[in-house]
């Protein structure tokens, strides 16, 4: 088994490095941002660190890069307060990977990929057409790390949209009816298949305890 020390890592080149760290983790969600800047410029982009915070209220976090240079998604975020969370799926992966391409304010990248923006309700976000699980997200509050700079961005779930294939009776949402993409690392991008799923587990009453 290959071994790193935290010397040895330090010391790797930068591309392999984030290359390894950012895949030793584990497979991560894939979800496109979508947000609208106060002049009403369209934003998306690629996230690989959304992350479940609680259920009662309805609470996700999203990991964002340190604001040493322009960050638009969470520029927009904190001037309009909302955002949207869109699963990526694979006829998409593509387009949405070129989301993460460092674009001009400007230029929205509705405008440069084949990804449609989609409105409902008159919520004045853009949601991303065609993705199975879309929702509308408030901006809650932050968190700054220390560490490294980044930003934890919490945010509460105003809107769910589910595909009704997706949603099984105990609503449980079975992402890989909808080739619901996670992602490996920077780039790596795969198709889960659901296995199985297990009971609630309790703690066993017969063990052997001498």
């Amino acid at each position: 088994m290959k071994h790193f020390s935290h010397e040895k890592i330090s010391k790797l080149e930068h591309l392999y490095k984030i290359n390894l760290i950012n895949s030793c983790s584990g497979f991560k969600s894939a979800n496109l941002i979508g947000t609208k800047s106060g002049d009403g410029i369209e934003n998306v982009a690629i996230f690989s660190s959304v992350t479940h915070v609680g259920s009662d209220p309805p609470l996700l976090g999203v990991f964002m890069r340190p604001t040493t240079v322009t960050r638009n998604t969470y520029d927009n975020i904190k001037e309009t307060g909302f955002y949207t969370l869109n699963h990526v799926h694979e006829s998409i992966i593509s387009e949405a990977h070129h989301t993460s391409a460092k674009y001009d304010k400007q230029i929205s990248e509705f405008d440069v990929t084949s990804l449609k923006a989609e409105y409902k309700l008159g919520i004045n976000v853009p949601f991303v057409a065609t993705t199975p699980l879309q929702m509308l997200m408030e901006f809650i509050e932050e968190y700054h790390i220390k560490s490294n700079g980044t930003i934890l961005v919490i945010g509460k779930i105003k809107h769910l949209y589910i595909q009704d294939h997706l949603l099984e009776t105990d609503g449980f949402v079975n992402l890989s009816k909808a080739q619901v993409v996670t992602i490996n690392g920077l780039d790596g991008y795969a198709i889960p298949e659901l296995k199985e799923r297990h009971p609630y587990q309790r703690p066993k009453t017969n063990l052997n305890t001498h």
